[in-house]
């Protein structure tokens, strides 16, 4: 009998946290000038009309929406993840029993034939689970990332109705904190002032966690 292996699918969650600090040993004009470039580069926004840029792959990892479906979704495949392992473990414990009672002449050939028709049944009982539990996954998957997107999409749509920019380009920075550049990203390197990443995620947040709270 063919050994039976299922693999469902895994999702991944990634985090990117950016830390910055101030020496403490700055003298008082130090101190000042700092503070005045930071509200300089706090005030500097794209105009109207601009071509600004958005980094999904940040997005997606501190969206808080994102990362609660995610959590979701996670425990699910776990828990089926671990219902297949359990059946296909009881399944390959039945044939190395049945193959054991056949090496030793403990089943005559019409009991043996009986059984291993069994066997044969339980096998395919076992696929056709393993294989709509991971349709049951594919959808949950895709009902997420369709969720996920929807909202992203809304806000930014809405974002864009004050902000006039001419357009908003989805870009992806390094995912796996390498510093290995992706090459096939829409924006390689652009003015900071172009990115509205920072911006559009508080919104998305402080809308999501709004939500939240009127569902209470």
């Amino acid at each position: 009998m063919k050994k039976t292996t299922h693999i469902l699918s895994a999702l991944a969650v990634s985090a990117v946290v950016a830390f910055g600090s101030v020496s403490c040993n700055q003298t008082k004009g130090e101190a000042a000038e700092s503070q005045a470039a930071d509200t300089t580069e706090v005030a500097e926004t794209a105009p109207k009309g601009a071509i600004v840029y958005l980094d999904m792959t940040r997005v997606m990892a501190e969206y808080d929406m994102a990362n609660d479906l995610r959590t979701v979704v996670e425990t699910k495949v776990q828990n089926i993840q671990a219902e297949i392992t359990r059946r296909e473990k009881n399944l390959t414990n039945a044939v190395t029993k049945y193959q054991e009672k056949v090496q030793k002449g403990l089943m005559t050939r019409t009991v043996a034939e009986t059984e291993a028709a069994k066997l044969q049944n339980q096998e395919i009982e076992f696929n056709n689970y393993a294989n709509q539990k991971n349709n049951e996954i594919n959808e949950e998957l895709l009902v997420m990332n369709n969720q996920i997107n929807d909202a992203i999409a809304t806000f930014v749509k809405k974002y864009n109705e004050e902000k006039q920019y001419a357009m908003i380009i989805v870009t992806q920075s390094d995912a796996e904190g390498d510093g290995v550049v992706n090459l096939s990203a829409p924006v390689l390197t652009a003015d900071p002032a172009l990115d509205i990443t920072d911006e559009v995620l508080a919104g998305l947040n402080e809308e999501y966690i709004a939500s939240k709270n009127e569902n209470k």
